[in-house]
């Protein structure tokens, strides 16, 4: 399955929730599921529920459903609890840092930025969204001291406020991890364990 490129705020009111990488739009102003029968709640199915909370991570991490299986195997071999994991391994990703230290609107901007060379990771161009990024690792634009029009913007009205494990240095127009994300990082509401369950005879 590969990333969703329709209407934005469609996904929001079908899952239920603002995902502030996927779009900078509310649906607060229309809350109810899309659709002509959105207006009549229905009692979700267990499996609905997993369903809806592994979307919310493919849908603001931007991510392939593919993508999200591979992580959610790298999560299992590693130590400690496998929602933690997974919501670590997504939260480090560049594209998201990149998104995070408030150098564009959403995921899908930053990851534009980064495939076409606009970032730096510790001095060096990269040009892999999926790159994840490391305590004591720096990240910048790549040209620091002009900028191009849509960093400026971003960083004049960031979506969100900084992750307290990034350390901006607003002279520099740099930002650096200083530890690694957890699960309560994440700028939205999600059940780990609903996703840990739906991929439990999945991968």
């Amino acid at each position: 399955m590969s990333r969703y490129t329709g209407p934005r705020l469609k996904i929001l009111r079908a899952l239920g929730v603002d995902l502030p990488g996927l779009s900078r739009k509310t649906m607060q102003d229309r809350p109810n599921p899309p659709g002509q029968h959105g207006l009549k709640q229905k009692r979700k199915s267990d499996f609905g529920l997993k369903l809806m909370e592994k979307q919310k991570l493919r849908y603001n991490y931007g991510i392939s459903e593919s993508q999200l299986r591979r992580i959610v195997l790298k999560s299992k071999s590693m130590k400690g609890s496998t929602g933690e994991n997974i919501l670590s391994l997504l939260e480090r990703r560049l594209d998201n840092v990149v998104f995070r230290a408030g150098f564009a609107p959403t995921i899908p901007a930053a990851r534009q930025l980064v495939r076409h060379g606009h970032i730096r990771l510790n001095q060096q161009r990269t040009t892999i969204p999926s790159q994840q990024v490391r305590v004591g690792d720096r990240i910048t634009p790549h040209k620091p001291g002009s900028p191009l029009q849509v960093i400026k913007e971003s960083l004049a009205e960031p979506a969100l406020l900084r992750p307290e494990w990034l350390i901006w240095d607003e002279a520099a127009r740099t930002a650096r991890v200083v530890h690694l994300p957890t699960a309560s990082d994440a700028p939205f509401p999600i059940d780990m364990q609903q996703v840990v369950e739906y991929y439990a005879l999945r991968t």
